[in-house]
């Protein structure tokens, strides 16, 4: 049977493209090497599947860091506000909770991958799990169908890759994609893990005593060797036996990657801001004002409450304060001391975590080789790209799944029409 395209990868790109391109009655081939569909998509959001988030598109594209701005043409197809729509329309009812990020009233992953999936097969799209693709093929200077690794060879005029990047390898995103575009003649922009956990060796990290610690409502930034910052994030962020995680070092990890790399250091500095909302002359004449409501009783103490418990040990410590001082005696040089590091709590960071353990892939299919219109390559007729396996990456919150969602359903709606 000759298709009007075949797509390969059955996760959120893909299910997007393949009821995007069989609206109006294309014959569509979806191919997944797994058994079967929107595996990543059903563990997103802790299970629960963040399918969007409802901010203004600039703020939303000030929100993908990696080439955001490329998703503009993309955008005016199919947004955030067609996402809300498409799922309401399936019967899946939505809920918006912090930062903008839409959730189904499920809080169940699976409804929102059944919903996609029933909706593939309603518009008539062939389907075909336990498929890998070897190679994409290309005659005379255009797609003409796929190879799988049984030998089967499947006709079509065009093909959408869809197959995902390298995080996140037990949903099938192994990077089986970039070969076939470097065969179609694409350049590849350097891979590297993002929305990733940082690691560190300080000693506090090597000896777990923070381990488990969560603090809410923190600042994180990352800083040049020369002592400028790169970016911060405020929100919430946990201490582990390898070192920081949570979702602003996860939004941090890009831009650690990144420094890194620039500078060719060993490591980069951290810091953490533990009172956000004061300046460092406010924190220095809060925690004095609370020793002195309290004149007898050990700093330590006095600051339980105001600090989180499990740091304050290793704050006193590195402000060359004593424990047990009470006010009387608190020396008015290491107590500023105190309130830098309440402000400013450094961190040697020398990485993150792999590429496989990090939730979203950055880097991948160069942007400049692509139609942000129609997501069809420059150098292929016929070949298209949508989802994780092209360069575009954001932060957690429902951003990467919305760039997926919007650039497969371009791919999708483009990759049909008559060339």
């Amino acid at each position: 049977m000759q298709y009007d395209t075949i797509i390969i990868g059955g996760g959120s790109a893909g299910l997007m493209a393949a009821i995007a391109a069989s609206k109006h009655g294309a014959r569509v081939l979806l191919l997944d090497k797994g058994d079967k569909l929107g595996r990543k998509l059903g563990i997103s959001g802790g299970g629960r599947c963040n399918v969007t988030n409802n901010k203004e598109l600039d703020e939303l594209i000030r929100h993908i860091p990696g080439n955001g701005k490329f998703l503009h043409s993309s955008f005016a197809n199919f947004n955030n506000t067609d996402i809300i729509s498409f799922f309401e329309n399936l019967g899946i009812a939505l809920k918006e909770e912090d930062n903008g990020r839409m959730f189904p009233v499920t809080d169940k992953a699976k409804s929102v991958v059944d919903a996609l999936v029933n909706q593939v097969r309603k518009q008539g799209v062939d389907i075909r799990l336990n498929a890998p693709v070897a190679r994409v093929l290309y005659e005379q200077g255009r797609t003409s169908g796929v190879r799988l690794k049984s030998g089967e060879t499947l006709r079509s005029r065009s093909v959408i890759v869809a197959a995902g990047g390298k995080s996140v390898p037990k949903t099938g995103s192994t990077g089986d994609g970039y070969p076939w575009a470097e065969e179609a003649g694409h350049s590849i922009t350097e891979l590297f893990p993002t929305e990733v956990p940082l690691t560190s060796n300080e000693p506090f990290i090597t000896s777990k005593e923070l381990q488990g610690l969560s603090l809410r409502d923190v600042a994180l930034s990352i800083w040049t060797p020369k002592g400028k910052a790169i970016i911060s994030h405020r929100g919430d962020m946990l201490f582990t036996h390898f070192g920081i995680s949570g979702p602003i070092a996860l939004r941090c990890s890009q831009f650690v990657v990144k420094a890194l790399k620039k500078y060719g250091t060993g490591n980069i500095e951290a810091a953490i801001d533990l009172l956000p909302g004061s300046g460092k002359e406010q924190v220095y004449r809060d925690t004095l004002q609370l020793a002195e409501r309290e004149p007898k009783k050990a700093i330590k103490n006095v600051l339980k409450g105001f600090l989180p418990e499990k740091m304050i040990p290793l704050l006193l410590e590195r402000a060359g304060l004593d424990d047990a001082l009470t006010f009387d005696h608190i020396p008015k040089h290491n107590w500023a001391t105190l309130a830098q590091l309440i402000k400013h709590f450094p961190i040697r960071v020398y990485g993150t975590l792999s590429i496989e353990d990090a939730f979203v892939t950055g880097g991948g299919v160069n942007l400049k080789e692509i139609d942000p219109k129609t997501m069809q390559s420059r150098l292929m007729q016929g070949l298209y790209f949508c989802g994780e396996i092209l360069d575009i990456h954001g932060y957690t919150g429902g951003y990467n799944i919305t760039a997926a969602f919007s650039t497969g359903y371009t791919a999708g709606t483009n990759a049909v029409l008559p060339s």
